[in-house]
C-alpha cells in the first residue's frame, strides 16, 4: 500500500474514533436560579404589669383592697385566650386554724376595662371574676381577655375590644379585693398570712391559611 493511502486510512480511522466520542454528547443552553426560603416562628410574649399586684399588711375583717394592673402582650402573635389559674399558700402563724382563710378573702371583682368599653353607662361592666372567695376561685379557670357584656350591650354598641389581645396592645385590669367580716369570731386568722398565687396562660389564636 502507497504511503498516501496509508495516510488517508488513519485520518479516516481518526475521525470515526472522534465522531464515536462525540456521539453520546449534546450541546444545550441552560438557566439556574435558587429559592431561598424561610420558616420563621412568631412569639407569645405576655407580660402582667406590675408583676406584683397586690401586697397589703396590718388587715382586719372589713377591710376591702382595689387595684389596678395591665395584661400586656409584648409578641408577635395575637392571643386568643388568657386563663386565669388560683394558688394560694396559708402561714397560720399561731397554729390554731380550724377554717381556711382563703375562703374569707374575697375578690369582689376583676373587670377588664378594655373590654368594658362604654358599657359602663348602662352599667354592664366587663367582669372577669364576680364576686367569689378565693377557695372557690381555686376550681376556677377565667379567661381575662373575654368581652362577658350583655347582648344588649353589644346591640347598642357601648361594648369594648372583641376577645383577645392583639399583638403590640394591652388591657387595662381592676381587681378589689375584700377581708370578709362575717359577724363571727375571727380571732384565728390574727397574725397569718395568705400568699396568693395568679398564673396566667396566654393562648395563640387558631392556624390559618398564609
Amino acid at each position: 500500500m502507497s504511503l498516501k493511502k496509508k495516510l488517508m486510512s488513519g485520518v479516516g480511522t481518526a475521525l470515526i474514533g472522534m465522531a464515536l466520542i462525540g456521539g453520546g454528547t449534546f450541546a444545550y443552553f441552560s438557566d439556574t436560579e435558587v429559592s431561598n426560603n424561610t420558616f420563621a416562628a412568631g412569639t407569645l410574649d405576655l407580660a402582667v404589669n406590675p408583676s406584683v399586684v397586690i401586697d397589703v399588711d396590718n388587715l382586719k375583717p372589713g377591710d376591702t383592697m382595689v387595684r389596678e394592673f395591665v395584661l400586656e402582650n409584648n409578641g408577635s402573635l395575637d392571643i386568643s385566650t388568657i386563663d386565669l389559674a388560683t394558688a394560694y399558700n396559708v402561714i397560720d402563724a399561731k397554729g390554731d386554724n380550724v377554717d381556711d382563710f382563703g375562703k374569707h378573702i374575697k375578690v369582689l371583682f376583676l373587670e377588664n376595662a378594655d373590654k368594658t368599653g362604654n358599657g359602663w353607662v348602662i352599667g354592664d361592666y366587663n367582669d372577669v371574676i364576680s364576686e367569689t372567695t378565693l377557695y372557690d376561685l381555686q376550681n376556677m379557670t377565667p379567661d381575662a381577655v373575654e368581652n362577658l357584656q350583655h347582648w344588649i350591650t353589644h346591640l347598642l354598641g357601648l361594648s369594648g375590644e372583641g376577645d383577645g389581645l392583639a399583638a403590640g396592645t394591652s388591657d387595662q385590669m381592676y381587681v378589689a379585693f375584700e377581708f370578709v367580716d362575717n359577724g363571727a369570731d375571727q380571732n384565728e386568722f390574727q397574725g397569718d398570712a395568705l400568699e396568693l398565687e395568679w398564673t396566667f396562660t396566654a393562648h395563640q389564636t387558631p392556624g390559618e391559611s398564609r
